[in-house]
Parts: structure tokens; C-alpha cells; sequence
């Protein structure tokens, strides 16, 4: 530890002590609900980490503060009854007794902490029915696949109803198209029931689809943490770059990300006419004008094409009868993959509103290319 303090590297301290440092002045905070994935490269000392959130590792030096509680200071009952009470764990090992039936294996976290059986009975079924493996109950592990073997560890670390859930690289073992099954179920699980969830991946494609935010290690340092976009967008280093190289960012982004106020907009009140309207957009350039109530909400978008058109006809009401009919407000959180098409489609940008119907920027072409555009 004095060679830690004085600034020695993990690999000058191994040289001259033969210790290793797992993890180094590892300083954050997770929020309660969110899914946070650590990850890095073999070695990097992501599953060590983990392991000192419940003391399954003792820390060396620092602390580790559950709800205001260090649980570094905790007693070996303590200890124990904060694992039971509050935290469990899924290994990327099913480890999954052979000669017990579904539900026994579901409930033996219940029984080693001496619930009795008719209340872990019943809490092991709930546990998995929330995973869809009620049926399988009475079956034997050899009898399911390997995604199923997982999902009853799921059930066995959901059945004492933890509000933290630590998962070590739970599904790397399995197939790929099993493994996207279980990313989707424990995002369905989340979001039934919201737990804080600390999950250890390799795997980018896994922790940019189910990461609130992620923590990249290094060295057992931590190199950077923030949202999937925040860490694409704004790299810490080249090595957190190399990282997300060749990452698509049509699934990291939402449309909300990337819309613009670039576009005029014009407020929509009692008085403003198509000759108003359009007198605004030549004065400024612009072929397009988006409209929004006093409110921010999206109400439509005219064009001067279109104004010009519905002023020489003569139109009752040009300015209302000018709205372009044929473009639809985005969702702000909707993925960008899903909005390539649909601004592709398009002659003029298309805006984005968010879940209130509130205009929150325009999408265009230009700023689309500019977005997968990555070296630019």
C-alpha cells in the first residue's frame, strides 16, 4: 500500500513485491435502479471489483457505503444478513445442484438462510414464474438448455427479492441468440421491478444494449464512466476509443440526441397570417418554418412553397392549410437505426418531440451524415 500511495504502477509493484493490485482507487457512485455494467479487457480487474461490493473479496483499504452504511466495518452477521437481505448474485456458472428439481435449486439460497419451506416454496415459484420456468419446476437441470439453467440462477439469486442484484459475466457462456433472450429478460425484469443491477461484461454489443451507464477498467483503474453516448460521443483515452472503434452508432444514439434547433420556428397564436408566416421565413432564408404553441408543442410544419401556393388560391386560412400533411414528429427516444429511414424519406428534416408532444429539434440530412460520420 505505501508503494500504491507513492504513485508505483501495478506492474513496477508486482515486479518488486509479487502482489497484485486487483482494483486502484476505484472512486464512484451507482444510482439505485440502474443497470451499471463495469467492463474491460482480461485482467483488467472488472470481476474483482464486483466482488468487493459484497465483501466476497475483503478491500484493502477504503470503503464501500450501501445506503449509508460502510459494509467494509460490518460484522461477519452483518455481513450475512446484508447478502440475504439486500444482495444476490448470478455467476456465469449455472452451478446448479443436479440432483434437486428446479425449485429446490431456485429456493436453496432461501433454505441456506433458514427460510422455511413453505414460504421459499412460494417465493421460488414467484421467482420462477417472473423468469418463465413455473412449468419446469418439478424438472431435473439436465433436462433444460443452457439458456434455461440460467434463467433458474436468475430465479435463484430474484427469490430473496434482493434490491441489489450483482451479475459476473451471467450470460457470456451461453449462445448468442440466447444470450440476447436473456439481456431481453432482464430488461423486461427491470422493468417490472426495478433493481440496482452491477453487471460484469466483456462484451460491448451487451453492455452498450442493457447499460444505463458503463465503467471501463484498465489496469485495475477506472478509466471512465458514462451513459453508452456520453463515453462514444467524448472518449476518456485511445484506450476506451479502441474500445467503441467500431461500435454502429445507430444503436447507441436516440433521435433526441442528435436533433437540432436550427430550423425557425414560429409561434402559434391568434393573429399570425400565411403573409406573417412568410414574411418571417424571407426574411431569415429559410424554406421551412416548424410550428409550436406557446407550450413548445409540436403543431406542425409549413414550407414557403406551400404558404405561396395557399395564398394565391386565395385559402380561407393559408397559414393552417400551408402544414406539410405528409411529415410525422419523431420520438425523442426513439433509436436512431429506426430513423435513418424515415429522415432518408424525407425532402426537409423531420422533428423530433418528446413524450409531452413538446418540439425538442430537427433532424436533417446533413446533421444525420455528420452523426455516423465518426472520424468527422
Amino acid at each position: 500500500m505505501d508503494l500504491v500511495r507513492a504513485g508505483k504502477s501495478k506492474a513496477e509493484i508486482h515486479a518488486s513485491t509479487g502482489s497484485m493490485i486487483g482494483v486502484e482507487n476505484a472512486t464512484f457512485d451507482i444510482k439505485a435502479g440502474e443497470i451499471f455494467v463495469i467492463m474491460g479487457l482480461s485482467g483488467s480487474g472488472k470481476s474483482t471489483l464486483l466482488r468487493l461490493l459484497n465483501r466476497l473479496i475483503e478491500p484493502t483499504a477504503g470503503s464501500i457505503v450501501v445506503d449509508g452504511k460502510d459494509i467494509t466495518s460490518m460484522s461477519r452477521a452483518e455481513l450475512i444478513e446484508l447478502r440475504r437481505r439486500d444482495m444476490s448474485m448470478v455467476f456465469q456458472s449455472f452451478a446448479l445442484l443436479p440432483n434437486r428439481t428446479v425449485l429446490s435449486n431456485a429456493a436453496f439460497g432461501l433454505e441456506v438462510a433458514g427460510v422455511g419451506l413453505a414460504e421459499r416454496s412460494e417465493k421460488a415459484l414467484n421467482a420462477l414464474e417472473a423468469v418463465g420456468l413455473r412449468d419446469y419446476a418439478n424438472s431435473k437441470p439436465d433436462e433444460l438448455s443452457g439458456g434455461m439453467k440460467q434463467r433458474v440462477g436468475l430465479a435463484r439469486a430474484l427469490a430473496s427479492e434482493p434490491t441489489i442484484l450483482l451479475m459476473d459475466e451471467a450470460f457470456s457462456a451461453l449462445d448468442p441468440l440466447i444470450r440476447t433472450e436473456m439481456q431481453d429478460e432482464l430488461m423486461r425484469l427491470q422493468a417490472e421491478h426495478s433493481r440496482t443491477v452491477i453487471f460484469v461484461s466483456h462484451d460491448l454489443d451487451e453492455a452498450m444494449r442493457i447499460g444505463d451507464r458503463i465503467c471501463i477498467m484498465q489496469h485495475g483503474r477506472v478509466v471512465q464512466i458514462g451513459t453508452p453516448d456520453e463515453i462514444v460521443s467524448n472518449p476518456a483515452n485511445d484506450y476506451v476509443r479502441s474500445f467503441f472503434r467500431n461500435v454502429d452508432v445507430s444503436h447507441v444514439f436516440k433521435a433526441g440526441d442528435i436533433a437540432r434547433k436550427s430550423q425557425l420556428t414560429i409561434i402559434d397564436r391568434q393573429g399570425v397570417s400565411g403573409a406573417a408566416a412568410l414574411e418571417q421565413m424571407e426574411k431569415t432564408g429559410r424554406e421551412i418554418a416548424i410550428v409550436v404553441g406557446r407550450d413548445r408543442k409540436y403543431h406542425g410544419m409549413v414550407s414557403q412553397e406551400a404558404l405561396v401556393d395557399r395564398i394565391k388560391s386565395r385559402s380561407a386560412d393559408p397559414y393552417r392549410h400551408a402544414f406539410l400533411q405528409d411529415i410525422e414528429p419523431i420520438a425523442e427516444d426513439e433509436p436512431l437505426a429506426n430513423v435513418l429511414g424515415v429522415v432518408a424519406g424525407h425532402r426537409w428534416p423531420v422533428p423530433v418531440v418528446d413524450a409531452r408532444g413538446r418540439y425538442v429539434g430537427s433532424i436533417s440530412k446533413s446533421s444525420l451524415l455528420e452523426t455516423l460520420d465518426r472520424v468527422g
